[in-house]
């Protein structure tokens, strides 16, 4: 594997990037999904899937290396507009919220935004310095089977319903000051990482 995957995607003032992360332990077709929504909803430039060496909040024992996770999700990204990165490894960030102090400090003038899905919405108010990251940058929620209820719901729903902002209204949110966030309705993946891993007897 060459040093590129570890290196800043592509980027330049201006730009509205959707940053997603997360272990792609493996990626898959949901992943893919979610990312063609925010881009098309959010009218992004582009999307950088920032793979993570390891998530704080999960056991990491049986991790795959960054290598083999970084190359098996450019194979499922398949777009011109999604970067995949291991940007984290080179940061030597291990909470999002160093991760995305960061990329700001490294990409003036850029527009992010964070993407997640609506399961990471239920369990956000567990994140280090959650609200902190909700004041760095809009947020786009995107609908997940099975956590819709759950993660409206949730502490940080509640706490962030002030700033939500309608979803026809989504376009306008990669240039809104934070906080401000979107919940995304639409397509959904059945698929998660979880269930692929316990498919291949990986769990």
């Amino acid at each position: 594997m060459t040093s590129e995957p570890l290196r800043l995607p592509p980027h330049a003032p201006g730009l509205c990037i959707g940053l997603f992360g997360g272990s792609f332990n493996p990626a898959h077709d949901g992943h893919r999904l979610a990312s063609l929504t925010a881009l098309r909803r959010l009218q992004l430039d582009r999307i950088w899937w920032l793979v993570t060496p390891g998530n704080p909040l999960k056991d990491n024992a049986r991790l795959p290396p960054l290598g083999e996770r970084l190359r098996q999700a450019r194979k499922v990204a398949g777009h011109a507009r999604i970067n995949v990165t291991g940007i984290e490894a080179t940061l030597r960030t291990r909470y999002t919220a160093d991760t995305l102090r960061a990329l700001k400090r490294r990409c003036p003038g850029v527009n992010f935004v964070w993407i997640m899905g609506s399961d990471n919405l239920a369990g956000f108010h567990r994140w280090a310095e959650w609200r902190t990251i909700a004041r760095m940058m809009p947020i786009a929620i995107i609908d997940r089977p099975g956590s819709t209820h759950s993660a409206m719901a949730s502490p940080a729903a509640n706490w962030l319903s002030r700033w939500r902002i309608p979803e026809n209204q989504a376009a306008v949110l990669p240039r809104t000051n934070p906080p401000a966030w979107v919940f995304l309705h639409g397509k959904r993946s059945t698929l998660s990482s979880t269930m692929l891993r316990q498919q291949a007897g990986r769990d």
